[in-house]
């Protein structure tokens, strides 16, 4: 027999899913609570037992997102300069598979509890960082820890706004983030 907890964690289960499905396919416009709900297969009021608000829901998504990618750069294997180069291969794979996912990630934290949604992100910049400190002096860390994610951030953004594919810039994101790996991991920090 099924315990109350266990029937109410399988369906924010459901419901985490549904949405998530729903953000992938259309964005943020495409996820309301009713139609959350009826994918999921659950009554018309059951979502609203589970998450406060859209924005509440769209925020747990994100926290998924960020544990997700955390448990990802700490499962990176071998040297420093490629765990770093897999970690940002994780964080470029999740703005191309999916990009609403990963504005979502991106974007201010929204809903009842935006601290969830900090602390996710922060235990990934951490496991980041860890991975970073291997390459460059102490005194450096921060500085070129905030370079290498932030950068990796602008040029998923750019991919996604289509530059790339433009033919101005005669280089691919790939290839812009193994020129910032690469000069990290070389100590050409001019």
């Amino acid at each position: 027999m099924v315990s109350r907890a266990e029937s109410a964690a399988a369906t924010r289960r459901a419901l985490l899913d549904s949405a998530t499905a729903l953000l992938d396919e259309g964005g943020p416009d495409a996820v309301t609570l009713r139609d959350v709900g009826a994918r999921a297969g659950v009554s018309r009021g059951a979502p609203y037992g589970h998450f406060a608000d859209k924005e509440t829901l769209l925020s747990a998504i994100a926290t998924e997102g960020w544990e997700r990618l955390s448990d990802e750069i700490a499962a990176q294997t071998g040297s420093p300069s490629k765990r770093l180069r897999g970690a940002l291969a994780a964080l470029v794979e999740v703005g191309r598979r999916h990009p609403h996912r990963y504005r979502q990630m991106f974007g201010p934290p929204a809903g009842e509890e935006p601290e969830r949604v900090i602390d996710a992100s922060c235990r990934a910049q951490e496991e980041f960082l860890a991975i970073v400190s291997e390459l460059v002096d102490e005194p450096d860390l921060h500085r070129f820890g905030g370079l290498l994610f932030t950068g990796v951030s602008g040029i998923i953004a750019a991919e996604l706004s289509g530059h790339f594919a433009t033919g101005k810039w005669q280089t691919s994101a790939d290839e812009l983030v193994d020129t910032l790996v690469t000069l990290v991991a070389s100590g050409n920090r001019s």
